[in-house]
């Protein structure tokens, strides 16, 4: 049987706009451009998403449902990927227009070679003040257990793991490959031990399917220093066949958790916070509920995401990616930092993605541009 290929940028652009569209142009510049991006909704740029990886060892679902992604998908060729000097050079440029924190992802990132260089790499970048940057990464565990000194080593600050379950069948079911809750423990475990913190684990909870986990992993994190985090299932790309009905929402996993915990409301930590945050009234640390389908937190979204190929997306929602990779191996003369800074500055500038403020206004019937898939930039 002949592989298939489903090219990930090109057919989401065939509905919308040629290729060629996808490649920013380069506006004359008469000086280098400086920090403080604000788009059209007066929102900063502040947080860079990085995708180093198009490839998974799990199936979940609601991301890459094993169905779609099977043993006949075609990933991305290693030449097409963004190389690892490149990603420096574009977060170099991000970090001086406006960028603080860098989170890796994929995909999963932790399956990308030599990713402790990569970060060693970014961790040497400071921002306009000279502050140094908030690096983290987002992972399913698998690997972490033998990765998380070399990681903290290199100048990973942080880490977030993705565990949408405790109990063995239900969480095997959902990462659809078998794969046990107890080695993605080790990996926590592991993390901690090598002092990646805070911690923060992500439970995406979907209706029928993993909603009776919730007070068990909030049972299972409370003292533990883990942030323990309850993602609503979300409608990011075309794949997961996502319907509003398994959506369970956040209103409705807080009330289950406060028929067994006292929680305190919390302030965001910081400026376009995701998380609404919630206290133990013991002390026993705290839980966040992320509401992306009925509590949409687009106002103040500061975030920008780069795919493993170099696509910037503004919006998670996204259907339009613009090329930077063409930027950076243009054959005849690439393009200086300061170019690629108001490249940056002019797209940032032209922003208005709300889509989650807007969906309840949209229709998801055949006719709708497709959207990115999840496992290319990342959540």
């Amino acid at each position: 049987m002949a592989s298939r290929v489903i090219p990930l940028s090109d057919h989401r652009l065939r509905s919308s706009a040629p290729m060629s569209s996808s490649v920013p142009r380069v506006p004359p510049l008469d000086h280098a451009p400086v920090g403080l991006l604000r788009d059209t909704l007066g929102r900063p740029l502040r947080d860079l998403r990085i995708s180093v990886t198009d490839r998974c060892n799990f199936r979940c679902g609601y991301c890459m449902p094993k169905e779609v992604f099977d043993g006949d998908y075609e990933f991305l060729p290693h030449a097409s990927l963004l190389s690892f000097e490149e990603i420096t050079r574009l977060a170099r440029v991000f970090v001086a227009q406006g960028v603080q924190k860098i989170r890796l992802t994929g995909g999963e990132p932790l399956l990308r070679r030599h990713i402790e260089r990569l970060i060693e790499m970014l961790a040497v970048l400071h921002t306009p003040e000279g502050l140094p940057l908030d690096i983290t990464l987002t992972t399913n565990g698998s690997l972490l257990k033998r990765k998380a000194q070399s990681l903290k080593d290199a100048g990973l600050q942080r880490i977030t793991v993705s565990l949408d379950g405790l109990d063995d069948a239900v969480f095997q079911r959902m990462n659809d490959v078998g794969f046990a809750v107890a080695e993605v423990l080790d990996g926590i475990a592991a993390a901690q031990a090598a002092g990646l913190a805070p911690i923060k684990v992500n439970m995406v909870v979907k209706r029928g399917s993993n909603e009776g986990q919730i007070v068990p992993m909030a049972r299972h994190f409370h003292g533990s220093g883990v942030r323990l985090r309850f993602i609503e299932y979300m409608d990011v790309g075309a794949t997961n066949g996502w319907r509003m009905d398994e959506v369970l929402p956040s209103d409705q996993v807080l009330a289950q958790l406060r028929q067994h915990f006292e929680l305190l409301p919390l302030g965001a930590a910081a400026p376009g916070e995701t998380a609404e945050r919630w206290a133990y009234a013991d002390g026993g640390g705290e839980v966040g509920l992320i509401s992306s389908v009925t509590q949409a937190f687009c106002g103040d979204c500061n975030r920008a995401r780069l795919s493993t190929e170099g696509k910037l997306f503004m919006c998670l929602f996204g259907h339009h990616g613009h090329d930077l990779r063409a930027l950076l191996r243009t054959a005849d003369a690439a393009c200086s930092d300061a170019q690629l800074a108001g490249v940056l500055a002019q797209l940032w500038a032209s922003r208005d993605d709300r889509y989650s403020q807007l969906r309840a206004d949209r229709s998801d019937d055949a006719g709708e541009v497709r959207r990115v898939e999840m496992h290319y930039i990342g959540g």
